[in-house]
C-alpha cells in the first residue's frame, strides 16, 4: 500500500461519471492515496472520460497534455468509455501510461500498485461483453448534493448511440442495496440526491442482465421516499417509454421528490425517431408531458433534442421544431449529431452538411433560451423554496428551487447548504433570477 501518493482527477461528461470518479477516489483514498486538485502536482492523475461526442474525445487529449506539463514524471491514467470503446487509440496517445476498460477501473488502485513496473504503455480493456458485474457509486466533497448511481449500461442500441459498447447491458443493485447506499450518503451533509444512470427507468435488472423478481423503478423511488436525512431527490433523465403513469403521479404527491424531469426527445419527426431505433413516438411523449403538466402546473422539463441527423431533412427539422414549439417545456439540452465508429446511423447515408446542423443547433438553442425565460417568468413575484450552494460569483451566492429555476442572492456564508424561503423578484441578463430572502430566522 502506498502512503501519501498524490492523485489528481479529471472527469468528462454525464453526471454518472462524477459518481464513479468519486467513488474510485474514496477507494484510492482507503488504501492510503491523497486525494489533490488537477492543477496540483500529482504522481498519478487519473482522467475519466466520455466519448458521447467527438469534442469529448478532443478533449481527452488536451487533459493529458495538462497533467504532464504539471508534472512530467507523473503517471496518466485513462478510464471511462472512451478508454472501453478506442483503447488503442488512447494507447497512442503521447502521455498516457495505462488504459482500463469498464471491467478493470474499479479495480484502479490494484493497478496503481504495480504500475512502476511498467516499461512501455499498458492496455487492459476487455470485450464489453465480459462486463459482469455492477459497482454502486456516488459523488461526495460537494455538500450540497450527491449523484448516486442506480443503474448502469443499456439494452436500447439507438442507431447513434455508442453507450452500449461503452459500458455493457443494462443491470443495476437490488432495491435494498440501493437503499443502504443512499442511507449511507443520508449520514453526511448533503441535501439533495440526483438520481443517475445510462437508463433509470430500466432499473430492476441483475448483473446478468436478466429481471430481477418485480423489482422496477417506480418500487425504487417509493423506498427512498421513506428515507430520513435527505431533503430532495431529484430524478436525472429518464426515458419517455419508461417514465409511465405511476412514476408521474408518485412524484406529483411525494415529500421529497421534486417537479423536475428530463425526457430526452431526440427528434419531433415520427420518420427519424424509427431511424434512430427509439422506442416511442411523438404522440407518447406528447402524452408524457401532458400528464405531467396536468398534476404539477410548476413542473420544469428539460428535453434532450440531436440535430443533423442522417435524412434530417428541412421538413423533418420543421416538424421537430415545430412539435417543440407547442409543447410546455421549460428547457432544451441541444446535441449536434456526430458520426460515431460501430453505430447503425454512420452507414445511413443521407449526411446533412455540418454548417446545416449548426445552423438547426442555433436555432434550437435560442428556442431553448426563450422557453426557460417563460418558464421562469411564471414564478416571478412568487415565494419559493432554494437550496443554496458555496458558489460566489461577484459577492452573490446560487441555488436552484425545487422545480429547478436557478436563482442568485447576495452572498452569505451562513446560508451555503441551507435551504431558504425566498421570493423571485427578476430575471435578470444572465437569466439567472435575482431573490431576496423572505426568511431568515428558520434555516434548515
Amino acid at each position: 500500500m502506498y502512503y501519501n501518493r498524490r492523485v489528481a482527477y479529471y472527469t468528462l461528461g454525464c453526471k454518472l461519471n462524477f459518481s464513479e470518479t468519486s467513488a474510485i477516489s474514496r477507494s484510492l483514498q482507503d488504501n492510503g492515496y491523497t486525494k489533490v486538485d488537477f492543477s496540483e502536482l500529482a504522481d498519478f492523475y487519473v482522467v475519466n472520460t466520455c466519448s458521447v461526442t467527438e469534442n469529448a474525445d478532443k478533449k481527452c487529449k488536451q487533459i493529458v497534455k495538462q497533467a504532464k506539463k504539471t508534472n512530467p514524471d507523473a503517471k496518466v491514467i485513462i478510464i471511462g468509455c472512451y478508454a472501453q470503446l478506442k483503447p488503442e487509440e488512447i494507447a497512442s496517445i503521447k502521455g498516457v501510461d495505462l488504459v482500463l476498460g469498464a471491467n478493470e477501473k474499479f479495480k484502479l488502485h490494484e493497478h496503481l500498485e504495480n504500475i512502476e513496473e511498467l516499461s512501455n504503455k499498458k492496455l487492459i480493456a476487455g470485450a464489453i461483453k465480459e462486463v459482469s458485474f455492477y459497482s454502486e457509486a456516488y459523488s461526495f466533497g460537494e455538500r450540497t448534493r450527491s449523484f448516486v448511481k442506480v443503474q448502469d449500461g443499456c439494452d436500447y442500441f439507438c442507431s447513434f448511440c455508442t453507450i452500449p459498447l461503452a459500458r455493457g447491458r443494462s443491470r443495476s443493485a437490488s432495491v435494498e442495496k440501493t437503499l443502504a447506499l443512499v442511507e449511507e450518503v443520508a449520514k453526511t451533509k448533503v441535501k439533495e440526491i440526483v438520481l443517475t444512470g445510462v437508463n433509470i427507468g430500466d432499473f430492476g435488472k441483475s448483473e446478468d442482465g436478466k429481471k430481477r423478481g418485480s423489482e422496477n423503478f417506480y418500487q425504487l423511488i417509493q423506498a427512498l421516499d421513506k428515507v430520513s436525512g435527505i431533503e430532495r431527490f431529484r430524478i436525472s433523465s429518464i426515458e419517455p417509454n419508461l417514465l409511465r403513469s405511476n412514476i408521474i403521479e408518485f412524484v406529483a404527491k411525494s415529500n421529497h421528490f421534486v417537479p423536475h424531469f428530463h425526457i430526452p426527445l431526440q427528434s419531433g419527426s415520427d420518420l427519424l425517431l424509427q431511424k434512430m431505433r427509439r422506442k416511442y413516438d411523438t404522440s407518447l411523449y406528447r402524452k408524457r408531458i401532458e400528464k405531467i403538466k396536468s398534476l404539477m402546473p410548476h413542473c420544469c422539463i428539460g428535453v434532450d433534442v440531436i440535430v443533423g441527423f442522417p435524412g434530417e431533412s428541412d421538413e423533418e427539422f420543421a416538424k421537430t421544431l415545430d412539435f417543440l414549439k407547442e409543447l410546455d417545456v421549460s428547457y432544451l439540452h441541444v446535441f449536434t449529431y456526430s458520426e460515431r465508429a460501430n453505430t447503425k446511423a454512420v452507414l445511413m447515408g443521407e449526411v446533412v452538411p455540418l454548417e446545416k446542423r449548426r445552423e438547426r443547433s442555433k436555432i434550437l438553442r435560442i428556442l431553448s433560451e426563450k422557453k426557460k425565460r417563460a418558464f421562469y417568468s411564471q414564478f416571478i413575484g412568487t415565494e419559493q423554496n432554494v437550496l443554496l450552494e458555496a458558489e460566489n460569483e461577484e459577492d452573490r451566492m446560487f441555488g436552484f428551487t425545487e422545480n429547478y429555476i436557478k436563482v442568485s442572492l447576495p452572498y452569505n456564508e451562513d446560508l451555503v447548504n441551507t435551504i431558504q424561503r425566498v421570493r423571485l423578484d427578476e430575471i435578470s441578463n444572465s437569466g439567472v433570477v435575482k431573490a431576496s430572502l423572505v426568511l431568515n430566522e428558520s434555516w434548515v
